[in-house]
């Protein structure tokens, strides 16, 4: 039974995941962890924070090659799997990955400027940014969207801001780009919405130009939150591919 690893974004935990890992299970054994600080822990407030600590965390998951599954930030730490560790990633489905990195300086100027529209992280008291947090949903998902969250859902981001806030601060930062993107061989599904922010939308085209095995699927009507809100849709198209890989792999990897 081969192994898929599912990697949620940032924001959420692993349950995301669960129709996902309801459809894999029968004849996949299926990984879903929560990322550092979420689920049952917290990162500290005020206590930096690299994506490099989540990359080894789900690393260290692996103990045969696995397919893996990732949104946004989840989406860019499978990326960073592939790459830092080959020998255990069967293939790639990734869901908005923020590889920010390989957007080129001067024709994306324009993409690139998005980036620069989120404040900086100021925790109160409680340790939460509530206007960071805003922006941030606003960012991804457009005017009102954090006001249209459920409460649950709000105070859900509250508890991660400050490790939601780390995240982004250290993926804007990497600089991987298309050369190092081109490293990636395994089969690639990349996924993305329509509707979703110009800089993201970008990222997908320039990925599937670059991964030598990708394959790029947009839903034009879709966003970025399209795993969680369209999931019937999103982990189809997952499905579909994981068994399109098996199916090309010699019977002894399976």
């Amino acid at each position: 039974m081969s192994a898929v690893l599912l990697v949620h974004s940032g924001g959420f935990t692993s349950r995301q995941w669960r129709k996902l890992a309801d459809a894999l299970a029968p004849q996949h054994r299926v990984v879903a962890p929560d990322l550092i600080g979420y689920g049952s822990s917290r990162w500290p407030v005020g206590q930096p924070f690299h994506f490099r600590d989540d990359l080894a965390h789900l690393a260290q998951l692996l103990d045969e090659p696995a397919h893996v599954v990732g949104h946004s930030y989840g989406g860019f730490l499978a990326l960073q799997l592939a790459l830092a560790h080959p020998a255990h990633v069967r293939s790639l489905a990734v869901y908005e990955p923020v590889a920010f990195g390989i957007l080129d300086e001067d024709s994306d100027a324009d993409a690139r400027a998005q980036l620069a529209q989120l404040p900086t992280y100021t925790p109160d008291a409680h340790g939460v940014d509530e206007a960071w947090l805003a922006a941030f949903v606003t960012w991804w998902n457009g005017p009102g969207a954090w006001d249209a969250l459920a409460e649950p859902t709000r105070q859900a981001f509250r508890d991660v801001g400050w490790k939601v806030s780390q995240e982004v601060a250290s993926l804007v930062t990497d600089r991987t780009d298309r050369a190092g993107y081109a490293q990636i061989t395994v089969p690639t599904l990349v996924l993305g919405g329509g509707r979703s922010p110009l800089a993201e939308r970008r990222v997908l085209d320039k990925l599937a130009r670059t991964l030598p095995a990708a394959t790029l699927r947009v839903f034009p009507e879709l966003g970025h939150m399209a795993p969680i809100t369209h999931a019937a849709i999103v982990n189809a198209a997952i499905v579909e591919h994981v068994a399109r890989v098996e199916a090309r792999e010699p019977q002894s990897r399976t």
